[in-house]
């Protein structure tokens, strides 16, 4: 059974640190490659398995070797803090 802290809506700083991303790259991520986020009033907010999700399709890769690199990070970090199911 999922804890509600795991279930709850994760802020640009919580998702960016969970990632191992900076801040701008959220923003980035938001609006170049489609990362799954939602508008709460003024903030966006995010469902880490949403974005857990949308990570191992893919979607924080565009075909560059940097943005590669970045994924693969992010990939790494999520499984070993456990955010990857596999």
């Amino acid at each position: 059974m999922e804890s509600k802290m795991e279930d709850r809506w994760l802020s640009v700083d919580e998702i960016g640190d969970y990632l191992g991303i900076k801040r701008d790259a959220v923003y980035k991520w938001i609006s170049e490659k489609g990362m799954p986020a939602h508008k709460i009033g003024r903030p966006w907010k995010f469902k880490k398995e949403q974005v857990d999700g949308w990570v191992e399709a893919g979607g924080a890769a565009t075909g560059t070797t940097e943005d590669q690199a970045k994924t693969m990070a992010v990939k790494k970090n999520l499984k070993q803090s456990g955010g990857n199911n596999e």
